[in-house]
């Protein structure tokens, strides 16, 4: 199998983020593998986090947009000019935000932030069902009640 490969560069505007969405979405659809709507939805929340994370924190500097996919796994990275890592962690039960990195740690196969030259890099991938029925499963951790 070939690997399939998207990029795509938005302005750090928040209208930007619904249209970064829909374009990858709309290709990673469009590829021959035949992707599962697990990895397909997964991918979703995942660009939409990291795009919209990066245009909150990255001033005015376009924001880079990279999918790919090759027989393992489909990989999301997203760039921007902020040298501040995020952290994860859990979110306050009574802010606004903060669930961004939880929800991608909990539905992704592995994740991670990475400093570049330039601001970081967001990464995320998530492996491909093995089996032609197998569909992403997963159990969201418990969190601390209020």
């Amino acid at each position: 199998m070939k690997a399939d490969h998207f990029a795509l560069s938005v302005p750090a505007t928040p209208n930007a983020v619904a249209a970064a969405r829909h374009q990858a979405v709309d290709t990673i659809e469009g590829w021959t593998a035949g992707l599962s709507s697990g990895v397909v939805h997964t991918a979703e929340l995942v660009i939409s986090e990291f795009v919209t994370n990066a245009v909150l924190h990255a001033g005015t500097d376009p924001v880079a947009l990279s999918v790919r996919l090759d027989e393992e796994a489909l990989r999301i990275e997203v760039c921007d000019s902020s040298p501040v890592l995020p952290q994860p962690g859990l979110p306050n039960p009574y802010g606004e935000g903060g669930r961004g990195l939880f929800l991608v740690a909990v539905l992704t196969d592995r994740y991670g932030v990475e400093p570049t030259a330039v601001g970081k890099r967001c990464w995320a991938e998530i492996d491909l069902p093995t089996g032609p029925d197998q569909e992403i499963a997963f159990t969201l951790p418990s969190q601390r009640s209020c």
